[in-house]
């Protein structure tokens, strides 16, 4: 499993797990879009590309940085540009102490009819990248 719901009085928490910083953020973007919208409802036929770039010195911290500003992104997308992604490809490149994650995002215009809950914030409240096998995540978003 990419992800999974944890149970939380107000708002959606997700663990989200990946091999490697590229998987995390994929299964990071699918997790938001099963959380928010209904993928049947909302077409394929737009694209958008996005970019967040951290530096540091801890990886752990800076994976942290990248997972989080990648949401605010998507987020952005879904208030402002009415755009959820259905399906995303992903790719990391690590490079002193800099990461630059790019994504292609597939998906299509919002419509009521494909809005489940609209998302407020991506919130710090217990957010987390952690080493295990590979990378876990937790997050939680106000609705």
């Amino acid at each position: 499993m990419n992800y999974r719901f944890i149970d939380h009085t107000a708002d959606v928490a997700v663990e989200i797990y990946g091999e490697n910083l590229e998987e995390l953020i994929k299964n990071a973007t699918l997790a938001f879009r099963d959380a928010f919208i209904y993928p049947e409802r909302l077409g394929e036929e737009m694209m958008r590309e996005l970019e967040v770039e951290e530096k540091g010195e801890n990886e752990v911290e800076i994976y942290e940085y990248v997972l989080y500003d990648w949401l605010n992104e998507l987020l952005y997308l879904f208030d402002v540009e009415h755009f959820a992604a259905v399906d995303c490809d992903v790719t990391v490149e690590i490079e002193n102490g800099k990461i630059n994650v790019r994504g292609k995002l597939k998906g299509g215009r919002l419509s009521s009819e494909a809005v489940k809950v609209e998302p407020k914030a991506v919130t710090l409240h217990n957010f987390r990248v952690e080493r295990t096998d590979g990378l876990k995540a937790f997050v939680v978003f106000d609705i």
